[in-house]
This record gives structure tokens, C-alpha cells and sequence, in this order.
């Protein structure tokens, strides 16, 4: 049974940092896409950053890039997610997602697996 299992969130100042963790178990595929999504009240779940298992090549939302970096740890069976410059909008439930296929760029259009979540508060 494949799980995934998020980390890391919590409460932030505006302009701080976290880094969140995602582990991922029971899981026998060499060839998928992981990343993060991201859920705000009120709001539709949105794609953040996903990374391919082959090649490593990643894919960011437009406007994170440059604040948020996605990068994993095969020994760990684990993929971070580095977020920077943090703002009171990346308030969220973020997600731990993979998907059973590789694209060009690494997108999570069809999820097959998914994380529980982890609360990320970004506020003063």
C-alpha cells in the first residue's frame, strides 16, 4: 500500500522560510512524477512544483518561481519542498502527490496517489 506522508508545516512570519518533507512508502515504481499541491480556503486545489523520478527535471507553478524549490532524496525515499520569502497568500494545506507516468515538464495532471496534508500559515 503505497502512503505518503507530509511534514514540516506550521505557523510563519511574512518572509520566513520552511521546508516541508514528503516519504513515500510502499512504493515499487521506477518511473513516476512527485510533487506538491496546494489547497487555500475557499480556493480549488492548486499544482505548486512536481519533479520527475528519471531525469530529476522539475516544473514550478509561475508564481512561485524563484521562491520555492523542489528536490528529493532517493536513498530517503523522501521529496522536499523549499519555500522561501514566504507570504500571508501561500497560506495553505499543502499535498504530497504522485503520479504513475512521466511528462515533459514534470506536471501532476492525473494523481494517483496522495498525502494527507500539512497546514502552512504564513502570518504576523
Amino acid at each position: 500500500q503505497v502512503q505518503l506522508v507530509e511534514s514540516g508545516g506550521g505557523l510563519v512570519q511574512p518572509g520566513g522560510s520552511l521546508r516541508l518533507s514528503c516519504v513515500v512508502s510502499g512504493f515499487t515504481l521506477n518511473y513516476y512524477t512527485i510533487g506538491w499541491f496546494r489547497q487555500a480556503p475557499g480556493k480549488e486545489r492548486e499544482e505548486v512544483s512536481g519533479i520527475s523520478s528519471s531525469d530529476g527535471s522539475t516544473y514550478y507553478a509561475d508564481s512561485l518561481k524563484g521562491r520555492f524549490t523542489i528536490s528529493r532524496d532517493n536513498t530517503k525515499n523522501t521529496v522536499y519542498l523549499q519555500m522561501n520569502s514566504l507570504k500571508p497568500e501561500d497560506t495553505a494545506v499543502y499535498y504530497c502527490a504522485v503520479a504513475r507516468r512521466l511528462s515533459k515538464p514534470p506536471r501532476l495532471s492525473r494523481v494517483d496517489y496522495w498525502g494527507q496534508g500539512t497546514q502552512v500559515t504564513v502570518s504576523s
